[in-house]
């Protein structure tokens, strides 16, 4: 009966004892409320409460540190900036578009002028095909025999086609004798002495000028009269 007693106090002893891995990790054991021995890891309490800690530090976001008006302030320059730029790219745009249609203008115009400059060479032309017909006939009038006053006409007629061809182009010749000389339409090629009334008028004229419109095409050669110095004198007595 003792020994079975004292094995049974052995048994209860092996069982309320602590493990050698609680003691060596420092944990100290605790008993329920029925006598059981319970063991708790400290080392897994610390690791548990510093994730706990880390977790609550990462999910909580950091106060600003700026006023109020200055992230305002920061928030307007953002949105202003961003509208500048979306005003040049708009800018950049119309500005591309506006030289798309500048040159296509341009080329538009470019053309157009070289089609009148063109029609206006054709219709010229076309004006000068008749002297060339005057002047052949005139050539054969002289080849066959024909006399001297019918081929001054076809001469005539050629000089005539001539000058409609220019006019039709917006030539005008030069009135040039008996028009007082005029450095600015007339070119000197000799003078001739006449009386001091007609002193630097034009007398002759060895070749017609030109112009058109406004612009001198050139300048008429002529003779111009020139009183003697005594003759004036006279006159002016």
């Amino acid at each position: 009966m003792v020994s079975f007693r004292r094995e049974k106090k052995r048994e209860r002893m092996q069982e309320t004892s602590v493990p050698p891995e609680a003691q060596e990790s420092g944990s100290a054991p605790a008993t329920n409320a029925v006598g059981e021995i319970r063991v708790t890891d400290r080392r897994r309490i610390n690791l548990d409460s510093e994730e706990g800690q880390a977790g609550e530090s990462a999910g909580v976001e950091e106060p600003s540190l700026k006023p109020t008006y200055v992230e305002q302030l920061e928030a307007e320059k953002r949105e202003a900036e961003q509208k500048v730029l979306d005003v040049q790219a708009r800018f950049e745009q119309l500005r591309a578009a506006l030289q798309r249609e500048t040159d296509e203008t341009r080329q538009r115009l470019s053309r157009s002028a070289d089609e009148r400059a063109r029609q206006k060479q054709a219709e010229f032309i076309s004006a000068l095909l008749p002297v060339a017909d005057n002047l052949q006939r005139a050539i054969e009038a002289g080849a066959g025999g024909s006399t001297l006053e019918a081929v001054l006409d076809g001469v005539r007629g050629t000089l005539s086609s001539f000058e409609s061809a220019l006019a039709s182009a917006g030539v005008e010749p030069l009135a040039s004798i008996g028009a007082e000389f005029d450095p600015e339409l007339h070119e000197a090629v000799d003078t001739i002495e006449v009386e001091p009334e007609r002193d630097n008028t034009v007398t002759a004229e060895y070749s017609r000028g030109y112009k058109m419109g406004e612009r001198l095409l050139r300048p008429a050669r002529v003779q111009v009269g020139r009183a003697s110095q005594a003759k004036a004198e006279k006159v002016s007595e």
